[in-house]
């Protein structure tokens, strides 16, 4: 069977942007704070990178992390950071928005589509805390987003290859649905053919060790770096062309 599909990688840094377009990366959604599901990069790190890649670039718009349940404080910074990346030149956001019982809020991510225009809008993950996918994928569509990034509600993509299947027939050519979480060489090709998608989503990251000639043992909190594995995705992107 012939696949041909693209792959957007998920950048925690501008490095990782850097190596996605090298390893043929058709898009980069760019975040900050990994171990925290992805938060706003800064207005410095959209800029150096919209400046050093040519390929597609989504920053996400997630002004903390936990649930996507915004107030309004929270509404008029999405709408700052949407209106900062139109600044620099951005090709699309990433972003999410639920009500109290985890529906999306479709009032609000309409508004959001509008701050965004003529920049296209991903639906992030909030997709997958809903409580009906299929219901939320009709809200998405109303609101008028290009595309969903899903792991199908499961942890991983790969371990939802029949209901991502369901959400394609679904969607119809109406929205692009865009498997993430969990994709590597190993399972691309399984997903691809279960899920029918046209387009995917990985960061395949690595935590890179200290360079520091020096470190104090009794500090910790310095977190790790992370960067997108160039020769994974290659891999990946390989197998998504044969």
């Amino acid at each position: 069977m012939t696949h041909k599909a693209i792959f957007e990688v998920c950048a925690f840094n501008i490095q990782s942007a850097i190596i996605a377009e090298k390893a043929g990366a058709a898009r980069v959604e760019l975040c900050d704070n990994p171990v925290e599901g992805g938060t706003t990069p800064s207005y410095g790190a959209i800029r150096q990178t919209r400046e050093k890649i040519s390929i597609l670039l989504y920053p996400i718009i997630r002004p903390r992390s936990g649930n996507y349940l915004y107030d309004d404080d929270e509404m008029n910074i999405i709408k700052q950071d949407i209106l900062m990346c139109k600044e620099l030149g951005c090709d699309g956001i990433s972003v999410g928005v639920q009500k109290m019982d985890g529906e999306i809020d479709t009032d609000k991510l309409k508004q959001i589509v509008e701050w965004a225009y003529p920049m296209g809008v991903t639906c992030n993950r909030a997709f997958d805390a809903t409580p009906d996918p299929f219901r939320a994928l009709e809200d998405i569509i109303s609101a008028g987003c290009e595309r969903v990034l899903t792991s199908g509600q499961k942890t991983a993509a790969p371990d939802a290859g029949e209901i991502l299947h369901q959400l394609v027939l679904q969607a119809a050519e109406r929205i692009i649905i865009m498997p993430g979480a969990g994709i590597k060489s190993t399972n691309i090709e399984k997903l691809m053919q279960q899920s029918g998608a046209k387009e995917y989503h990985g960061s395949a990251r690595k935590a890179i060790s200290n360079p520091m000639k020096f470190a104090n043992p009794l500090v910790t909190d310095f977190g790790n770096v992370y960067l997108a594995a160039e020769e994974e995705l290659r891999k990946i992107i390989a197998l998504m062309l044969l």
